[in-house]
């Protein structure tokens, strides 16, 4: 047991080194800065997306809707902010916000039914409360 431990903590470290190497020595390439990466509300929506996996739903049906919200709430700030028309932005992105509202509606209705922990909830909740506030900020523009 104790050698499977020390094993483990080398593994550890020597991943944490090749990490540290990787970042020093990777080509710099400039990153392509889309409309939607000046986006908070996109950081946001991919925190909702990473939530939603992490709850971890154990009704695959209900699990796959959140999923699929969850991301097409991404997809639709993207589809929103290469819009040039200020209405056409504000229909995409009311999309999104009612995307965000049903992802989270999937993970509570999960925690509920005993699907997923309280806590995955609160924390998919509080990231689509926030998602849905800077939504609408945006719609409102």
């Amino acid at each position: 047991m104790a050698s499977a431990v020390a094993i483990r903590a080398s593994t550890e470290a020597l991943s944490r080194r090749l990490r540290a190497v990787w970042q020093m020595t990777k080509p710099t390439m400039p990153t392509p800065r889309l409309p939607h990466h000046r986006l908070v509300a996109y950081e946001v929506a991919l925190e909702l997306v990473t939530a939603v996996r992490a709850a971890a739903i154990r009704d695959t049906n209900l699990r796959d809707q959140a999923m699929r919200a969850s991301k097409s709430a991404c997809l639709n700030i993207a589809e929103a902010a290469s819009r040039v028309s200020p209405a056409d932005r504000a229909r995409v992105f009311g999309i999104a916000r009612g995307e965000a509202g049903e992802a989270a509606a999937a993970v509570e209705i999960a925690a509920m039914a005993r699907d997923t922990t309280q806590h995955h909830a609160a924390r998919c909740l509080a990231s689509a409360d926030r998602l849905i506030a800077l939504l609408t900020g945006l719609i409102r523009r």
